[in-house]
């Protein structure tokens, strides 16, 4: 199936095709490095992440650049309010930023320049627009002239009498025309410099970009990526200044993702109505974090609520669960051999998926090595029918949304649900006496079954970096944070639920029940045991958090945010017709 991608360039999804075959050359625009980041920057780059990998999936070498902005107006702002040298705070939050993604699970690119590193292929890529008359130098300031550039507003189909003068600047009256935009600044006091052919300065916004992309990827590449905000000003002017240095400047597919908002208004540092990862991370898992980032389209703008996130982690709960075996003695055990256990009495396995089919194929792989598995022979047993169906639906599906310009929407529903719901039923099946063959069937089932869901997993970035016992422990411990509780508190109140039980003080027993479940807290009786998880909060669904409320990260939510299907898919793509700066 051809892998399809949607260029805003063309403004419409176009069969992909790399300029050398089995080889791709990315580039997309990183952070400016002056402050957390927040939940726009996490979209982005988990959106490209996930790009990157399946294009790794499908076989392909990927070189992907993904620049650090450590020379800019606003880290001398910031730098300039903390009495701090600009370098060192741009470094500190470049440190930061790494580590957000290594919490996001996004893998590193091949390359991340930073500015500050690339000022000789700067200042050679300015030289060479002024050379080719395209570019003119006033006080020691180069700008570039937009006049010379016959085809600005091709990406985002600004007409150039319509044009803002520049995004981070004023309009500045020395300039032949208001959109012409700075290349070079001459150096001002108290600011990073470095030498140039025009005297100290720095560089301007713009230029960074095409000169650390033509450095790792040549003048021609594949994929230029970036947030749908910098369609205009930021990557206009990289086509305009790259084709002014280099004739033969062609990036193939320009790919932008939507917007993270906040009550359906774009969130952003200007606009001070943002999250920043660490903030969201505090509270919720990173992977629930990634899920719910990847739960609408990538090119949809995706409407932050606390309640998407509550989704999210009691989502990936679900994925990964396991739950410990519990018999009449009320003595929770550590499951050492599956196949045992799973013959006993009043063994409970309602709550089964990834980690507990986990347990049960270590068994078996163990088993293997033992007399009459029937596989000392070298023989591997068929899988049921049942389980290639459920294989070949998710794989079959899974590879639709990916090459249908990476629809992660409802990726992990329909087939994928599926797949783990056969999990789960063929785990119980195994609790019965079944005869060695169609066991051994069985299990094989569950091994290729199990690998075809841990490849979606992976490929969208969410496979846990421990085992599973790990993340669900994590996803418990995040819960209780929320709710403000420990778990003696919760043990606590399960000990004083018992207890109204057995004095037939129902109302006080569902009392218990009602406040944890509102503060994210669900209680499972199973047989003479109760046991606790995280759910999303009851109060969920009646309340609407102020910004405020969500600041502090209260477990109340709003109106869920519907993931995007194919009909969005396409009303997204006739909105890139009226693009507005």
């Amino acid at each position: 199936m051809e892998l399809k991608l949607y260029n805003s360039m063309t403004q419409q999804k176009e069969i992909f095709t790399p300029k050398v075959p089995g080889k791709v050359g990315m580039y997309v625009c990183g952070v400016t490095a002056y402050d957390l980041s927040h939940l726009g920057h996490a979209r982005a780059a988990v959106a490209f992440d996930i790009l990157y990998r399946y294009l790794q999936h499908l076989g392909y070498e990927v070189t992907y650049v993904r620049n650090f902005t450590d020379v800019d107006d606003k880290i001398i702002r910031r730098a300039n309010e903390l009495g701090e040298n600009p370098l060192s705070l741009s470094d500190r939050y470049c440190q930061e930023y790494l580590i957000d993604m290594v919490d996001l699970q996004c893998l590193p690119p091949t390359h991340q320049p930073r500015v500050s590193d690339h000022m000789e292929q700067i200042k050679d890529m300015i030289t060479q627009i002024i050379n080719n008359d395209s570019a003119y130098v006033v006080d020691g300031d180069v700008f570039f002239a937009v006049d010379k550039s016959p085809n600005y507003g091709q990406l985002s189909g600004q007409k150039l009498e319509h044009t803002r003068a520049g995004e981070r600047v004023a309009v500045d009256s020395r300039k032949r025309n208001p959109a012409d935009f700075a290349l070079w600044k001459a150096a001002k006091p108290d600011e990073p410099s470095w030498d140039s052919p025009w005297g100290l300065g720095r560089p301007g916004w713009h230029i960074e970009c095409s000169a650390m992309s033509a450095q790792y990827l040549s003048f021609k590449f594949d994929i230029h990526g970036g947030g749908i905000d910098l369609i205009f000003p930021h990557h206009e002017n990289e086509i305009a200044q790259s084709c002014a240095a280099c004739q033969e400047t062609n990036v193939s597919y320009w790919m932008h993702n939507g917007h993270v908002t906040n009550n359906n208004e774009k969130m952003s540092k200007s606009l001070g109505n943002f999250f920043t990862i660490r903030q969201i991370t505090e509270l919720y898992h990173p992977l629930a974090l990634r899920h719910f980032l990847t739960s609408a389209y990538y090119r949809s703008p995706l409407n932050y609520t606390v309640l998407q996130l509550e989704s999210a982690s009691d989502s990936v709960f679900y994925i990964y669960q396991g739950k410990e075996f519990s018999f009449k003695t009320t003595r929770l055990i550590v499951i050492e051999d599956f196949l045992m256990l799973m013959h006993r009495p009043n063994c409970l396995m309602n709550y089964l998926t990834l980690q507990d089919c986990e347990v049960a194929l270590s068994s078996f792989r163990e088993g293997n090595l033992k007399e009459g598995t029937g596989l000392k022979d070298g023989k591997v047993p068929r899988i049921t029918p049942a389980a290639q169906d459920c294989i070949n639906k998710l794989g079959s599906e899974f590879q639709t949304r990916m090459s249908d310009d990476l629809n992660t929407s409802h990726i992990l529903t329909g087939a994928f649900q599926d797949a783990l719901k056969f999990i789960n039923s063929s785990l119980n099946m195994l609790k019965k006496k079944l005869p060695k063959q169609q066991q051994l069937s069985m299990f094989q089932s569950l091994v290729e079954l199990e690998k075809e869901v841990k490849s979606v997993l992976g490929i969208l970035g969410l496979m846990p970096p421990g085992t599973y016992s790990e993340v669900l422990e994590q996803l418990k411990a995040k819960a209780l944070k929320r709710a403000g509780l420990v778990e003696e508190d919760v043990l606590r109140l399960i000990e004083e639920r018992v207890t109204a039980r057995k004095n037939k003080d129902f109302a006080r027993s569902d009392q218990v029940r009602a406040d944890l479940s509102a503060k994210g807290i669900a209680l499972m009786d199973e047989g003479k045991e109760t046991i606790w998880r995280p759910c999303v909060p009851v109060e969920q669904e009646q309340q609407t958090p102020s910004i405020e409320q969500e600041q502090k990260a209260a477990p109340i939510g709003q109106e869920h945010n519907a993931a995007a299907t194919g009909e969005e898919q396409k009303a997204v793509a006739a909105g890139e017709e009226q693009k507005a700066c």
